[in-house]
């Protein structure tokens, strides 16, 4: 297994390379607070295995729209 999954991949999943960053960013939070890994990405690290989340399809990264006023 590699070490990350590849960006085209991921990228193939969300919008943006923001959208991506942001959603990796807080499923990290996520597992260091506790949660448990929805794969088994041999990594102890919680941006890897929130990239391997992402990249197969555990965690979809999506935004709310917001109202405007």
């Amino acid at each position: 297994m590699m070490n990350q999954p590849p960006i085209e991949q991921l990228l193939d999943r969300v919008e943006s390379r923001y959208t991506l960053v942001v959603a990796t960013a807080k499923r990290a939070r996520q597992l260091l607070d506790g949660s448990e890994p929805l794969v088994d990405a041999n990594s102890t690290k919680p941006v890897t295995v929130a990239l391997w989340e992402i990249g197969e399809g555990k965690i979809v990264p999506f935004w709310e729209k917001r109202k405007s006023h």
